[in-house]
């Protein structure tokens, strides 16, 4: 069995800045696990470190999409697996870090055998939910309430998976969601979940987001579309990007923009915790990860960790 270090948790929460501590105090790789870090371009809305900020430690599966990629949670988990076992070779510790945790629960138990996409069928079901917003919930609560109960009723991405499966396969998702995963094997992980105070970590996200256009978000989106790539790009879907580019259509002024940008990242770190909070075997650190005192915490138990194997 070989360690592995996961640092989870919402946005906002100081996820780089512990696994950077991590990483740098026992030789350890970092390896992304944060969707839309994974895009090249979308630096400034997703929090990115630049590269001068990562202290020299390596940095894997940021940076490796075009905008117009697509990038399913089976891609990222081969991508990933790949990257653990050439960090095992090299007796590197690894250090997976982020809080998309659809990839990180596919990454550590495994996916089931769906069928694959069906681009038709999936442009059919995305004009349903364009014409009436919440049809494919609806649908989907019909032909496998199950899973319907574990979709937020405005996730269409998943949705129109979910009654993907539905439809090609004949059956429920959720029957097989129950047929078998494809686990991660030969690993022991520590799950480490930073959990700020809720109220403490809205005021980050705010000035988070206050500050994203005042230090250029706009622009970077001017220099994305400048590249070529569509606004349809599945990355400005996100909160900010989204509203940046409402801004330069002219349906959003900069005030009502920043409002939005700011509620909408509320409203996802609040999902992130429920899901997180569903995860197994997580050690809840209270506090952010840039916080010294719990900085220390987290060494010694991940220090402790490491001595029983």
């Amino acid at each position: 069995m070989k360690p592995l270090i996961v640092i989870l948790g919402p946005t906002g929460a100081g996820k780089s800045e512990l696994a950077l501590g991590v990483a740098e105090a026992f030789r350890g790789e970092v390896i992304n696990c944060d969707s839309l870090q994974t895009y090249r371009y979308f630096d400034i809305g997703t929090a990115k470190l630049r590269p001068e900020e990562r202290r020299g430690i390596p940095h894997h599966l940021i940076d490796i999409l075009d905008p117009d990629q697509v990038f399913s949670a089976g891609d990222y988990t081969r991508a990933a697996r790949q990257t653990l076992a050439e960090l095992a070779k090299a007796g590197r510790l690894p250090v997976i870090v982020g809080g998309t945790g659809f990839y990180l629960r596919a990454l550590v138990d495994g996916l089931f055998r769906g069928p694959s996409r069906d681009e038709a069928l999936r442009a059919r079901l995305a004009a349903k939910e364009q014409r009436r917003a919440g049809t494919l919930h609806r649908l989907l609560r019909r032909l496998d309430s199950e899973t319907a109960t574990r979709i937020h009723a405005r996730d269409v991405p998943k949705l129109i998976r979910a009654l993907e499966i539905c439809v090609l396969a004949r059956r429920p998702a959720s029957e097989l969601f129950q047929s078998g995963r494809d686990a991660l094997v030969g690993y022991r992980a520590l799950k480490l979940g930073l959990w700020p105070d809720r109220d403490a970590l809205y005021q980050r996200l705010d000035r988070r987001s206050e500050q994203m256009f005042a230090t250029g978000l706009v622009d970077e989106v001017r220099q994305i579309l400048a590249r070529g790539f569509p606004p349809e790009s599945k990355p400005f879907e996100s909160h900010g990007y989204r509203q940046a580019l409402q801004l330069l259509r002219g349906e959003l002024n900069l005030k009502d923009a920043i409002f939005y940008a700011q509620r909408n990242t509320r409203r996802y770190a609040k999902r992130q915790m429920t899901w997180f909070r569903r995860e197994a075997g997580v050690e809840w650190l209270r506090g952010f990860g840039d916080d010294p005192d719990l900085q220390t915490a987290a060494l010694e138990r991940v220090r402790i960790f490491l001595t029983s194997f």
